[in-house]
C-alpha cells in the first residue's frame, strides 16, 4: 500500500541484515529468543520465528488512526473508534472536542464494530459487539457516565444497529438466524426482521419490542423511516450491480405490508439502487444508483410520479459515501475518483455544485453531519497517515482537526512518497489499473512486489493508508502493487460484471498481465513476486499458487476460497444466495462442475512455490474448511506450506497478538521466497 524513508537512526535500531534473518530461519535462536505463538493460535510448518523480528516492525505496527462512529445529538462531540498502540482490539471513546483526551467507552477483549447515541438528549449509547470475530454482533446499551452495559437482544441471531424511531425513542435492529440455531446445522430459508426496542425498558416487559417487518430472504439493509415515521424505505441486496428499493408501512391497518418502488414493474433494466434519504417534506427520497449510467449517481426519486432526477450525472464517478438527510445543511458526498474519495457539496435546494472543500489529508473514507451546529465530520486518510478526522464548517470552509493520529517517536510519516496510478494492457485488450507503491530511491536495483489482491470480489484498491505493509515497503524495499482486476468497483457496473459466474477466472488472467506488467517497470522485479489477499482476495492467491506456479515466488491466502462448491455449502445460511449472484449456483449440476474445475483445491498438485495460509476458526463469510482442506492436501504431498490457524479469530486477524505473529511469519516468508532483504 504505501511507501516512506525513515531515520538512520531508528533504520539502526529496527533493520536486520538479510543475512541475519536467513541464519535465523535456519539455525533457531535460543529458546528465550524465539516468539511464543498467542494461546489461541495454531502454527503447523512455520520455522521458530525470532523476537527480534517482532521488534523491528513494532513502531509501524503501533501506528493507530481514528475512526468516526456517531456525533452527540445536542453537544459538539462525537465518539470515534480507535486501537490505542499496544491494545488488543479496536473499542468506541468519547471526544469532547478538537484535540481532546479520548475518554475510553468500552474496555474489551472483543471488538466494537458501531455505536450511535440516543437521538435526541444524549442520554445513553447502543453499540455491537462479537465474540471471537463470528460476526454475531449483539447489541448493547451503554450508560456514558456509569459505563455499565446492557444487553438488548438474544443470542443465536446475528443483530446490527439499523436506525431509530425518534419520536417514539425506539432503536431499529435488523436480525437474521444463524445456522448454528437449526437442527440441521444449515437453513434452507432465511428471513431478515427489523424490530423497534425500547432501550430503556427492563427485561421482559411486554411492550419492550414490536416487530416492523418480517422480510423474505437476506440482503435488507438500510431501514430508513420517514419522517412521520408511517413508512419506511429499504434496500433489497442483490448484487453489486442488482438491488431494489422498498416501501413498508409501519403504522395503521397496512402496517408490515410492503411495496417495490424501484425497479418499477415494467423496467427490466438491471440496476442498483441504494436507499439514501428521506427529503424533508416526505415526498421525495434520495438514493443513490447506476440506473443512467455507468456510474452509481446521487438522485431523488419523486414518490407521487415516480420519477427519478440525476444530481451527479456530470461526474463520472461512483457516489462513495454521502449525508444527504441534513436539514438546513447542504448535500456532502464522498466521489470516488480513480480510487482516490474526494469531498463534494451541492445545494440542497437547487442541487448546483458548490465549490470544492479543500479538505488535508488525502481521500475522504467517511462523512456526518451535526444535526445542531451543521459542522460536518470528515474522515481523511493518505499514504502519510491513517484515518484523522477533521470538522468542517461548510460556509466558510474553515477546518480544524480533532484527532492526531497516534506515531511512535522516530517515525515521520510525511516523509511516505505518495502512490502512482498504473495502467496496462488485460489479456483481451481492456484496460486494467492498480495502485503502486514504490519503495524509496536508497533501495536499488529491481525490487521485489508483493502483489495485493483485494477481496469482495467487488471491492476496490484505492490510494491511501497502507499499515504494517509500510515496514515491508520503507525498511525491506519491497514494492507493492494492489491491481483492479475485471470484476472491481469504482470502474463502472459493466468492468464489475465482467468475472460474474462462468467468467470467474478472467480475472485471474488479469492478475497474470499485471506480473507480465511488472517486467515493463525498470524497478519491479517479475521473478520475485509475492501474491497475497484476503478473502476473495485470498483465493485469488491461491490461484496464483495454482494456475500461476511458473511466474510468482510465492502466495499468501488470508482466509482465502479453496473450493466453491464447499464454500457455497458451508458459508453463513444469510450469506449463501448472496455469494451465488456472484459465483453462480452449485446446486445447478452443470455449474457444479464449472466451479470444482477452476477452484484451487483442484489443482494443489501444480503447487511448486511456498505458500503461506492463515484462518479464523470463527469465520462465518469463508468457513474454516476452506483453508483448512486445502493444507491437509498440500500437507499430503509434501508441498510447502505454512499454517496459521485462531480459534479466537473471524473472517481475519483483529486481535493485536495474532496479527503480530501472522506479519512476523509473512517477513520470513518473504526471506525464504523472494532472498533475504535488507
Amino acid at each position: 500500500m504505501n511507501a516512506h524513508d525513515v531515520t538512520r537512526a531508528m533504520r539502526a535500531t529496527l533493520a536486520m541484515t538479510g543475512l541475519a534473518l536467513l541464519a535465523a530461519c535456519q539455525s533457531p535462536p535460543p529458546p528465550a529468543e524465539i516468539l511464543q505463538p498467542p494461546a489461541a493460535l495454531r502454527v503447523e510448518g512455520v520455522p521458530p520465528v525470532p523476537a527480534r523480528i517482532v521488534a523491528s516492525f513494532q513502531r509501524y505496527a503501533d501506528v493507530a488512526g481514528h475512526a468516526f462512529v456517531a456525533w452527540h445529538p445536542v453537544r459538539p462531540e462525537m465518539i470515534v473508534s480507535h486501537r490505542p498502540p499496544g491494545a488488543s482490539t479496536t473499542q468506541i471513546f468519547r471526544l469532547r472536542g478538537p484535540g481532546a483526551p479520548l475518554e475510553p467507552l468500552t474496555r474489551s477483549r472483543e471488538r466494537v464494530v458501531d455505536a450511535a447515541w440516543e437521538p435526541v438528549h444524549g442520554r445513553y449509547i447502543v453499540f455491537e459487539r462479537d465474540t471471537g470475530g463470528d460476526e454475531a454482533a449483539q447489541v448493547y446499551r451503554l450508560d456514558p457516565d456509569t459505563l455499565a452495559e446492557t444487553r438488548l437482544t438474544a443470542p443465536g441471531e446475528r443483530h446490527a444497529i439499523a436506525g431509530w424511531l425518534e419520536r417514539s425513542g425506539r432503536l431499529i435492529v435488523s436480525s437474521v438466524p444463524l445456522d448454528r440455531t437449526a437442527a440441521s446445522g444449515r437453513r434452507d430459508t432465511v428471513s431478515t426482521r427489523f424490530t423497534a426496542i425500547d432501550p430503556l425498558a427492563p427485561a421482559g416487559h411486554a411492550d419492550a419490542q414490536r416487530v416492523l417487518a418480517e422480510l423474505p430472504g437476506p440482503g435488507w439493509f438500510g431501514f430508513t423511516p420517514s419522517p412521520d415515521e408511517t413508512q419506511a424505505a429499504v434496500t433489497r441486496y442483490r448484487s453489486p450491480t442488482d438491488s431494489e428499493v422498498w416501501l413498508i408501512d409501519l403504522a395503521g391497518p397496512r402496517a408490515g405490508e410492503r411495496r417495490r418502488l424501484l425497479p418499477a414493474d415494467s423496467d427490466t433494466t438491471r440496476a442498483a439502487h441504494f436507499v439514501n434519504a428521506w427529503a424533508p417534506d416526505g415526498r421525495s427520497l434520495y438514493l443513490v444508483s447506476d440506473r443512467a449510467s455507468e456510474f452509481r449517481e446521487l438522485m431523488a426519486f419523486d414518490l407521487a410520479s415516480g420519477r427519478l432526477s440525476r444530481l451527479t450525472g456530470h461526474i463520472p464517478w461512483d457516489v462513495a459515501a454521502s449525508d444527504t438527510d441534513a436539514a438546513g445543511s447542504p448535500i456532502a458526498l464522498a466521489m470516488n475518483v480513480d480510487g482516490r474519495q474526494e469531498l463534494r457539496l451541492f445545494d440542497r435546494t437547487t442541487g448546483a455544485e458548490r465549490p470544492q472543500p479543500a479538505v488535508p489529508g488525502g481521500s475522504v473514507t467517511a462523512l456526518r453531519f451535526h444535526r445542531g451546529t451543521g459542522q460536518l465530520a470528515v474522515v481523511v486518510n493518505s499514504p502519510q497517515g491513517p484515518g484523522q478526522v477533521h470538522v468542517l464548517d461548510p460556509t466558510s470552509g474553515r477546518h480544524v482537526p480533532w484527532t492526531t493520529p497516534a506515531v511512535p517517536a522516530g517515525l515521520d510519516l510525511a516523509q511516505v512518497p505518495d502512490q502512482q496510478i498504473v495502467r496496462w494492457t488485460g489479456f483481451d485488450g481492456r484496460t486494467i489499473s492498480g495502485v503502486l507503491s514504490l519503495p524509496p530511491s536508497r533501495f536499488t536495483g529491481r525490487r521485489p512486489v508483493l502483489m495485493v489482491m483485494h477481496g469482495g470480489p467487488a471491492a476496490q484498491s484505492k490510494q491511501g493508508w497502507n499499515g504494517r505493509l509500510n515496514y515491508f515497503l520503507l525498511e525491506r524495499g519491497v514494492a507493492i502493487l494492489e491491481p483492479n482486476v475485471r470484476g472491481s468497483s469504482g470502474y463502472g457496473k459493466t468492468f464489475l460484471d465482467l468475472d460474474n459466474g462462468r467468467l470467474r477466472e478472467d480475472s485471474v488472467k488479469d492478475m497474470a498481465s499485471a506480473i507480465d506488467w511488472t517486467a515493463t517497470h525498470p524497478r519491479l522485479d517479475p521473478a520475485k513476486v509475492v501474491v497475497m489477499g484476503g478473502s476473495y482476495g485470498g483465493y485469488m492467491a491461491l490461484a496464483a499458487a495454482t494456475r500461476l506456479a511458473d511466474r510468482i515466488a510465492g502466495a499468501y491466502s488470508m482466509v482465502g476460497i479453496s473450493n466453491f462448491v464447499t464454500f457455497l455449502e458451508n458459508t453463513e445460511s444469510y450469506r449463501r444466495d448472496l455469494r451465488r449472484s456472484e459465483y453462480g449456483d452449485e446446486r445447478d449440476p452443470a455449474m457444479r462442475q464449472f466451479l470444482i474445475d477452476i477452484s484451487p483445491l483442484s489443482h494443489t498438485d501444480a503447487v511448486k512455490k511456498p505458500l503461506l495460509v492463515a484462518q479464523g476458526r470463527n469465520d462465518p463469510r469463508v468457513p474454516w474448511t476452506e483453508s483448512e482442506q486445502v493444507v491437509r492436501r498440500l500437507q499430503a504431498r509434501g508441498a510447502p506450506v505454512w499454517y496459521l490457524l485462531a480459534d479466537d479469530e473471524g473472517h481475519g486477524f483483529t486481535k493485536r497478538a495474532n496479527a503480530d505473529y501472522a506479519l512476523a511469519a509473512l517477513v520470513m516468508f518473504l526471506d525464504k521466497t523472494v532472498g533475504p532483504l535488507p
